[in-house]
C-alpha cells in the first residue's frame, strides 16, 4: 500500500510542478509532510539539502530521497518513477502528435510564438544568474555598487576562454571553481 500512495503522491508532484524543481518542494512538502506523515519537518529539510548538493534535477533526487526513507530501495524507485512519469507520458504525446500535424500551419504559427517566451525564459534565468554571481542576489540589490568583484572577475574570464579558445564548458568551470577555492583561501 505504501507503495502506491508514493507513486500517487509523485505522479501528482510530477505532473503540477509546474517550473522546475524548485516550483517542486512546496507540493513534495505537502505531501510528504502535511498529507502523509511520512516525514518531519526536519527529515524533509535535511532531504531538500541532500537534493540540492547531490547532481542532478532537485525535484528527481528529492524524490529518490524521500522513497528511500519512507519505504527503501523500492521506495525510492517507485517514488522516482512517479516523479518522472507525467513528463515522460506528456512530451510522448506531444511528440506524438507534433509528428502527425507538423505540416499544419496553426502547428507552426503556434512554434512560431512559442520560440520567443523559451529564449525570454532563458535569458531571464540567465541575468538572475548572472546577478547572483555579481550581486550575490537574484534581483538588483538596493545599492547596485555592492559588486563582488572576484565574481566579475571570474565570470568575464571565462567568458573569453569559452568565446576565445572554445574551451569545453566542463573545464572552464571546473577551473572557476579552483579560481574561486584559491582566492577563498588567500
Amino acid at each position: 500500500m505504501i507503495y502506491l500512495e508514493l507513486l500517487w503522491s509523485f505522479i501528482q508532484i510530477g505532473l503540477f510542478s509546474i517550473g522546475g524543481g524548485y516550483a517542486a518542494m512546496p507540493l513534495i512538502q505537502h505531501q510528504v509532510v502535511d498529507l502523509h506523515p511520512w516525514l518531519t519537518m526536519t527529515q524533509f529539510a535535511d532531504v531538500i539539502a541532500i537534493a540540492e548538493m547531490t547532481p542532478g534535477p532537485i525535484a528527481l533526487n528529492a524524490a529518490t530521497f524521500v522513497g528511500i526513507q519512507v519505504a527503501g530501495l523500492p521506495g525510492a524507485l517507485v517514488a522516482t518513477v512517479g516523479s518522472v512519469l507525467p513528463s515522460c507520458v506528456i512530451v510522448l504525446l506531444l511528440a506524438f502528435l507534433y509528428y502527425k500535424f507538423k505540416g499544419f500551419s496553426v502547428i507552426q504559427g503556434i512554434l512560431a510564438g512559442v520560440r520567443p517566451a523559451v529564449v525570454a525564459m532563458i535569458a531571464s534565468a540567465g541575468v538572475s544568474m548572472v546577478l547572483l554571481a555579481v550581486y550575490g542576489t537574484r534581483t538588483l540589490p538596493a545599492d547596485p555598487t555592492a559588486v563582488q568583484w572576484t565574481a566579475v572577475a571570474i565570470l568575464a574570464g571565462g567568458l573569453v576562454v569559452l568565446r576565445k579558445w572554445k574551451v569545453n564548458p566542463v573545464w572552464v568551470i571546473l577551473g572557476s571553481g579552483l579560481v574561486g577555492i584559491l582566492v577563498g583561501i588567500l
